[in-house]
């Protein structure tokens, strides 16, 4: 998947200008596709002028014009070749597991510490998951098409760090038992 697809999908959703899209990836996509704005403005230029976006410029006083964007009919084309295309399955590549693998050659102490700031932030990140599950999806039961598309993926987001964080407790409390 490209940075493309993932702006193709937010501005399906609500158009906006590259500043909006920035903040909704910093509040939502972000936390599954995460892109920096300077990302995000580079590729709204090029999905401009490849004509899958088209913006409407609107006048701001005292400051430069705004550029709302839109998705254009071959930006709805190549997301629907995209949609149908197959998606390989994510491979994980985790250097805290080679870290943890290594451990034995001497830095026993240093990887646990390691893994605890991991499960710190995995668990942070869990709270805030569950934050916009309870602000913005209070009764799942009774959603359905974008709204139950984008609780599903929020869902996605709570399992893997529940499980993260699980993890991490199995592994802190096998390295804590094993330095006794």
């Amino acid at each position: 998947m490209a940075l493309e697809h993932a702006i193709l999908v937010s501005l399906t959703e609500r158009a906006g200008s590259g500043y909006e899209l920035a903040r909704r990836f910093d509040r939502s996509i972000g936390y599954f596709w995460p892109a920096t704005h300077q990302q995000i403005y580079r590729v709204l230029r090029r999905m401009d002028e490849a004509g899958w976006v088209k913006h409407t410029e609107i006048a701001q006083d005292g400051r430069p014009d705004k550029k709302v964007y839109r998705v254009a009919a071959a930006g709805r084309a190549e997301l629907s070749r995209w949609l149908a295309e197959p998606e390989d399955p994510a491979v994980l590549r985790d250097g805290l597991g080679v870290k943890l693998r290594g451990a034995s050659l001497g830095a026993a102490d240093v990887v646990l510490k390691e893994i605890e700031r991991h499960r710190a932030e995995h668990a942070t990140r869990l709270e805030v998951y569950r934050g916009i599950q309870k602000r913005d999806f209070p009764k799942p039961s009774t959603l359905h098409g974008r709204d139950l598309h984008q609780y599903l993926v929020l869902r996605g987001g709570v399992r893997a760090e529940e499980s993260f964080v699980a993890w991490c407790d199995e592994v802190i409390d096998a390295l804590r038992k094993d330095n006794r």
